[in-house]
């Protein structure tokens, strides 16, 4: 095997193994359901619909992109000290006893559901 061959082996190897980091780092979405089901049903799914909330002003969530969700609900959670800024009273009750893992996994939930929020490829 050349030493050319050899880089191009390791160089493929560390690019999947960043891929599967990033995927099990990306959320569990049954997990994500299971606690969506939980916390956010009440608001953001009438009757199981999440693509129908409780509310007109409440946001549809499902179909949503992942990292938008991560990055709202991590701002959510860290209120003021968050760069984003996102303060609402409602959320930030919800959001608090939420974990990183557990905000990766309804972000997984979410984004991999049919909404009318983003088109699929």
């Amino acid at each position: 095997m050349s030493a050319r061959n050899l880089f191009a082996g390791v160089v493929a190897l560390t690019f999947l193994a960043a891929v599967q980091t990033d995927a099990q780092a990306r959320g569990n979405a049954e997990r994500g359901k299971q606690k969506a089901e939980q916390v956010c049903a009440a608001c953001h799914a009438v009757g199981g619909d999440w693509n129908k909330p409780l509310q007109p002003e409440y946001p549809r969530i499902a179909g949503q992109h992942y990292d938008y969700l991560v990055t709202a609900l991590m701002a959510y959670k860290q209120g003021d000290k968050s760069l984003v800024g996102r303060k609402n009273a409602i959320m930030a009750g919800q959001v608090t006893a939420l974990s990183k893992q557990d905000i990766e996994d309804l972000s997984a939930f979410f984004a991999a559901m049919p909404g009318s929020l983003s088109m699929r490829r």
